[in-house]
Formats: C-alpha cells, structure tokens, sequence
C-alpha cells in the first residue's frame, strides 16, 4: 500500500467523468492495489472519503468511512470500532425522497474550505465491492452525504458546484472561530 498524491481544484481529472470499471478487472492486481491505496490515503488525510478521480485515476471507484454519528468520524483513522471503510465499484446513487438538509462540506481537493452544501438526508447505493459482490444498501445522515460527496467526483462535480449561495464558503480556521465565538455567547439553558 502506498500513500498517493491527492490532487487538487484545477487538476483536470476532478472535472472529467470517470469510466465504469469492468467487472472481469475487479480481481486484477493493478485494481487492489488502487483500493488499496485509497483506503491508505484517506487514512493518511484523516478524510471520510476519497474517489478515485481525487488521486488522478478515472475510474468510478471511491471509499467512504461508515459511522452511526458524525461525532464518530471526528479523528475517524483513530477509531476503527465505531466506522468502517467502504470499497465501492460502479456506484449508483438515488435519492430516498425528495427532500433536501443544508450541512457544511469541504473536501480533500479543496484543503481547508467550507461550505453549506444541499444533499439528500438518505439514499440509496447499488455497486459492487472489492471482491465484485453486489451492493445494495439504504443510507442516511453523515453517511449519505459523503456517498453522495464522494459519487460527485466520479461525474466531474465538486462540493462547489451544489453550493446554493458562495457567501458560506468559508476557511475552515475562520468558521471554526466564528462558531466557537457564537457559542461562547449563548445564554446558559437551565
């Protein structure tokens, strides 16, 4: 396994839609070693996700870290027994419903921004794993907004693409300070 370069806003394969794996390629080792490397290098970021157009590869591909909370997935790398990473081949995303919750994104391609991007609150994911066993599986909460996220990559969106207004986008350092302050004025309850 090998900790790869993640690449960055402007680098061509985040805005080119990636190719369907064949199903007969699943085993190669050439394959394994990219998920492989993936689920290294989402690792090493300390990210949640990581398509395979973010290391330069067009291929639809992506993992994803699984967790009941998102408070779990907070320093995720360091807690294995409250998520998991996902493998997903040839993903296909459907929303549940209709209905759209507004959540602060931001994106390894993009370091240290943040934004309020609109996602469905539970989807549906059909794909295939590492070994090229069918997947299907109903989403919700954190976990389907990074499917969702990581599903983009592999059409050429970004995180910014969804954004409804660009006057949240915000540096991460900036927004933390803000809230913190926020908070520090709230009247106690109780």
């Amino acid at each position: 396994m090998a900790v790869r370069d993640i690449v960055r806003l402007g680098h061509p394969a985040l805005r080119s839609t990636s190719e369907p794996v064949p199903r007969d390629e699943i085993a190669d080792s050439e394959l394994q070693e990219l998920i492989d490397d993936l689920l290294e290098t989402v690792r090493d970021a300390e990210g949640v996700g990581l398509a395979a157009p973010q290391v330069g590869v067009a291929q639809q591909l992506f993992v994803y870290e699984s967790a009941a909370d998102p408070a779990e997935l907070e320093g995720s790398p360091s807690a294995p027994e409250t998520s998991t990473l996902e493998v997903i081949i040839n993903p296909l995303v459907e929303p549940v419903s209709e209905d759209l919750e507004f959540d602060w994104e931001g994106c390894l391609s993009i370091p240290e921004l943040r934004g309020l991007v609109p996602r469905h609150p539970e989807v549906r994911l059909w794909g295939l794993d590492r070994h090229g066993n069918e997947v299907e599986k109903i989403l919700s909460g954190f976990t389907a907004r990074v499917v969702q996220h990581e599903y983009d990559h592999l059409h050429g969106v970004i995180y910014l693409d969804r954004m409804r207004d660009l006057r949240s986008l915000a540096y991460e350092d900036e927004l933390d300070d803000l809230m913190d302050a926020e908070e520090d004025e709230r009247p106690a309850v109780g």
